[in-house]
């Protein structure tokens, strides 16, 4: 089972998506704990769909990010890295301003997987607005 690894904190997670997908689309990581991640974007224009409802892969952006991240602080000693090999997600509102939170829980954490839920709300009324799963699969080095 893998622990909470203390080389990684809400700092570092939020610096390292700074000049990548999630420092683009406003990706903050809040609060890292053992098992769990809690995230939030505000909502921008470049989250919207044409529709002008938020873009589903703006969910879906924020929902993985946050299992990715709280992958990266929960893998096993001696893993190099992970990728994930499925997400779904079932999208259940929208959103047109604000931001939207999310929160990550550990369901499975193996050695060579994990599997992460995570709940994706309106911050202002916490409204669910999706719901997703992942697995994750643990890399390590090669011999």
């Amino acid at each position: 089972m893998s622990a909470l690894r203390p080389d990684i904190d809400v700092d570092i997670l939020n610096q390292r998506g700074g000049e990548y997908l999630p420092g683009y689309l406003g990706i903050e990581i809040l609060e890292l704990a053992e098992r769990r991640l809690s995230s939030r974007m505000p909502v921008r224009k470049l989250h919207i769909a044409p529709n002008e409802f938020l873009h589903a892969a703006s969910i879906v952006a924020l929902a993985d990010t946050t299992c990715g991240y709280a992958t990266i602080a929960h893998l096993p000693q001696g893993a190099e890295s992970f990728t994930t090999i499925e997400l779904k997600s079932n999208h259940l509102g929208t959103v047109r301003e604000g931001s939207i939170a999310c929160v990550a829980t550990a369901q499975h954490l193996g050695r060579t997987t994990q599997v992460w839920d995570a709940v994706v709300t309106d911050e202002a009324t916490g409204r669910t607005i999706a719901l997703f799963r992942c697995t994750q699969m643990i890399l390590w080095p090669r011999a």
